[in-house]
């Protein structure tokens, strides 16, 4: 896969990692308009009780409108300290969250204003764990028509469209601790695989890209 060019993401879900991993490069957009009921701010989850979805408020835009990197994180709700114990409850059985959780942790106990600086540093820990070495820029402007070298998933990787992003990008399985009660649920935010798996979900990222 040459260059891909993606949406930013909070806790963004499997799919967006195994593009990310099998890119030779990758660029984020920033100067889009921001879309609501997106992973630009907004995760799934899966616990004991199924899954569940996690969104983080943002402050309205003056103007209705306003591109990505301008959309500013509302302290509304008190949403660090749900979020948190809502990945606690979900994840603390799983076989590597204790590993991972002193680093998840304070990301979620100071303020971060926009949500792009948010969903970057939460990516960058990530790829760290999982070795997502692929070279990663923000574009400098909207663009408009990517280059014939580039996949633009800029709007295939959304809650509201079919899981994944096509044949080429089956997650495979992997052990889930609430799998014997619901299955295997395929492509939920990286955490569950992170937590889940540690380390070897590298080799998920890798083998998913067919």
């Amino acid at each position: 896969m040459d260059n891909i060019l993606v949406s930013s993401a909070y806790l963004a879900p499997t799919s967006y990692y195994i593009a990310l991993y099998n890119a030779k490069s990758a660029t984020i957009e920033q100067y889009e308009n921001y879309i609501k009921q997106s992973y630009r701010n907004r995760c799934t989850i899966g616990g004991a009780n199924g899954t569940m979805n996690l969104s983080i408020p943002i402050e309205k835009p003056a103007n209705g409108k306003a591109h990505m990197r301008d959309i500013r994180i509302s302290e509304h709700g008190n949403w660090r300290h749900l979020h948190w114990n809502a990945l606690i409850s979900a994840y603390r059985s799983t076989p590597f969250f204790e590993y991972y959780a002193d680093d998840f942790a304070p990301l979620y106990e100071k303020r971060v204003e926009f949500l792009l600086d948010f969903n970057e540093q939460i990516r960058e820990i990530i790829s760290s764990y999982l070795n997502v070495e692929t070279p990663i820029t923000l574009t400098s402007e909207y663009i408009d028509q990517p280059t014939s070298d580039t996949l633009d998933l800029r709007e295939r990787i959304d809650p509201k469209k079919e899981i994944g992003l096509g044949a080429a990008f089956e997650t495979k399985p992997y052990y889930q601790v609430f799998s014997s009660k619901y299955g295997f649920q395929p492509n939920l935010s990286i955490v569950d695989l992170l937590f889940n798996m540690g380390p070897e979900g590298e080799l998920i990222l890798r083998d998913s890209y067919l």
